[in-house]
């Protein structure tokens, strides 16, 4: 009932600059908290960027500085602009969100609350 689908990716020269951008589609009630992880073969995701359940701005390690997040929340869409790109910044990255739904049966609303992860786009920073 929710997708987190993810655009922006492909390749660039190391220094360069490149901005992702994820949208939330579906039976979106709320979107609670929505950022972006990053994962290299062989190691943990790791956070990049996300804003928070209480609408906070939280980086990762070594993240601020190249990366910023920012979102349009009538689009439920967020955004990850990347500058002076280095080689180790290659990785797939992900977009994550923490979303309620709400649905109707017999007469009463309820609210359920998931997880949801984007398929990941390839960053590849080369020479």
């Amino acid at each position: 009932q929710v997708q987190l689908v993810e655009s922006g990716g492909g390749w660039v020269q190391p220094g360069g600059s490149m901005t992702l951008s994820c949208s939330a589609s579906g039976n979106i009630f709320n979107v609670i908290a929505m950022g972006w992880y990053r994962q290299t073969p062989g190691k943990q995701r790791e956070l990049v960027a996300t804003f928070t359940s209480i609408g906070e701005i939280e980086y990762g390690d070594s993240m601020q500085g190249r990366f910023t997040i920012s979102r349009d929340r009538a689009k439920n869409t967020v955004y990850l602009q990347m500058i002076s790109l280095k080689p180790e910044d290659t990785a797939v990255y992900y977009c994550n969100a923490d979303i309620t739904i709400r649905t109707f049966s017999g007469g009463i609303y309820s609210y359920t609350s998931n997880e949801h992860w984007g398929q990941g786009t390839q960053v590849t920073i080369s020479s």
